[in-house]
């Protein structure tokens, strides 16, 4: 007897398989038969004919790890049939936390901050504390590289010496041996753009010993971006790990259309034995924090000490000099959106872009910038509307590129004006690019959502629809489904999933919440392609 079977619904089973009409039988949590099931089979039944049946879509790039705690029934995922985020990327983990480098941890990730309780060291001990939610969606950490450098080497532009390496690489191992899911870069972001190639190596061992992938947002993604991209695959040649690049993408006019050539410089890594792939999320802007526009130089310390130097009028005309010399500048700042920051002298400005905020206090926007930074404290995100249209298609045609959000907004409504990603990014796949667009078939673009990044991050027994399988399914009308989310009007649900379950129990049922607390944390156990949830008994 099936504890649920989903009736009369179209299976598309994530692996890129034609779609067909079958039942879906649920029994303790996993998948116990597809095919024809009689109603009798079931303790209790729901009716999905006309809608799509198929794996929970998993996130490969999430931010979650720092607001889940403010909404762990995570309703923006549920509604766009999200059942598992994988955090702790672009280099940003709220672990390990090393007591003399506590604040600067905190400090490093405070614009993604929303509730952290920071009872924790070892991601263990953070994976225990996101188990003990009543989560509505998993989720599989990673241990950020950033994080990582901090607890050794603080916020110093520094190479470590050996022994700091070494220490690194220590307390890698023990996150992964924990269940980390990977390991993450953000090199763009400091400490860790102070960081050379060799390090990186080094730390991404670890992750191959462990059978881990390695995540990273590239150190350029304008210019240099095949440099970048040239680095990120010596680090998977030189140490045989799995490397996924983060949302890759070509930022500024003299760059689009490189998206196609980096695709095939991708692709002849793989060609030539280096396990490589990348993920995107379907806009053509980002979001960020505002100090990434600045220059490396000038965040050495921190905010804390960003903020001394922005006191020193010296200081700001070098940072000034620098940004107008930069050809790009003067493209970004009309594209540069302050979407949200703390109370204080520049949150009118929510919503408006730096162009517009220079004019309105009279200043040039380079200068508008660090004002807006001094006043705000140096907590400000940004959304930049730095990408082509015709790049997001390429990359999102492209059968190694799996879908993923960079979102960390779990709950709605709420303040600010946050990029729609966290609320559309899958079904706006769905919607627009396959069912209005046909850039994808429904199979193709469900597993670029499903069976491709369980693939990235070694997972046989979620991202499918088949007997044995964990029960994530997101069931959704083809017809409806859509992301009504805007970067005007960003705070609105996902449109069309009709249910999403997690381990067989909906959690989102008939277009609506239920408040199941069925997530748990995801550790992945050192076995290559083995997960095991906390609370499993095996």
């Amino acid at each position: 007897m099936h504890d649920l079977v989903l009736k009369g619904g179209t299976v598309v089973d994530g692996t890129g398989a034609p779609a067909r009409s079958a039942d879906v039988g649920i029994r303790d949590g996993r998948i116990a038969e597809i095919g024809r099931i009689a109603r009798s089979e079931g303790q209790r039944y729901l009716d999905v004919s006309g809608a799509v049946v198929c794996p929970g879509f998993i996130d490969l790039h999430s931010h979650a790890d720092y607001t889940v705690f403010a909404a762990p029934e995570a309703v923006t995922q549920s509604a766009q049939g999200v059942t598992t985020l994988v955090t702790g990327n672009c280099g940003f983990s709220p672990f390990p936390v090393v007591p003399e480098h506590a604040e600067e941890l905190r400090s490093h990730g405070d614009f993604l901050d929303d509730g952290l309780t920071w009872e924790w060291s070892t991601a263990g001990e953070y994976a225990d504390a996101v188990d003990r939610l009543p989560l509505g969606v998993n989720i599989a950490p990673q241990v950020g590289h950033s994080a990582l450098r901090i607890a050794v080497l603080g916020l110093d532009d520094r190479r470590p010496d050996d022994a700091e390496l070494a220490r690194m690489r220590e307390l890698a191992r023990a996150a992964l041996a924990d269940g980390a899911a990977g390991l993450s870069s953000g090199l763009i972001y400091a400490p860790a753009s102070y960081a050379a190639p060799e390090e990186l190596a080094a730390v991404a061992a670890e992750a191959a010993r462990f059978g881990r992938v390695y995540s990273t947002h590239i150190r350029d993604e304008g210019d240099y971006l095949d440099s970048a991209i040239d680095e990120a695959i010596e680090v998977g040649r030189s140490t045989g790990v799995r490397v996924e690049i983060s949302h890759l993408k070509a930022v500024g006019p003299a760059n689009w259309g490189r998206v196609a050539a980096a695709m095939e410089q991708i692709a002849a890594a793989r060609r030539d034995g280096v396990d490589i792939r990348a993920d995107q999320y379907p806009y053509a802007a980002g979001s960020t924090t505002l100090t990434t526009r600045l220059p490396a130089w000038s965040m050495e310390g921190g905010v804390p000490e960003l903020l001394r130097r922005l006191s020193d009028p010296g200081v700001c005309d070098r940072i000034v000099a620098e940004l107008e010399a930069d050809d790009m500048w003067s493209f970004l700042a009309p594209r540069i959106v302050v979407a949200d920051t703390p109370e204080g002298p520049f949150h009118r400005f929510v919503g408006q872009d730096l162009a517009t905020i220079a004019a309105a206090i009279g200043e040039t926007p380079a200068r508008a910038m660090l004002e807006v930074l001094r006043g705000q404290r140096g907590t400000v995100s940004i959304i930049m509307h730095g990408m082509a249209e015709d790049d997001v298609r390429t990359a999102l045609a492209d059968p190694a590129v799996a879908v993923a959000s960079d979102g960390w907004v779990l709950s709605c409504p709420g303040d600010g004006m946050p990029h729609p990603r966290s609320f559309g990014t899958f079904v706006r796949v769905l919607g627009r690019y396959t069912r209005d667009e046909g850039l994808l078939d429904l199979p193709t673009a469900v597993a670029k959502m499903t069976s491709l990044p369980a693939s990235r991050l070694g997972w046989t027994d979620r991202g499918v629809l088949r007997p044995g399988a964990v029960a994530d399914i997101a069931c959704f009308d083809p017809d409806r489904v859509g992301d009504p989310s805007t970067f005007s009007e960003p705070w609105q649900l996902a449109e069309g999933v009709i249910h999403t379950l997690l381990r067989g129990q909906p959690i989102w049922e008939n277009g609506a919440p239920t408040g199941a607390a069925a997530g748990q944390v995801v550790r992945t156990v050192s076995e290559k392609g083995r997960i095991r949830h906390h609370h499993d008994p095996s």
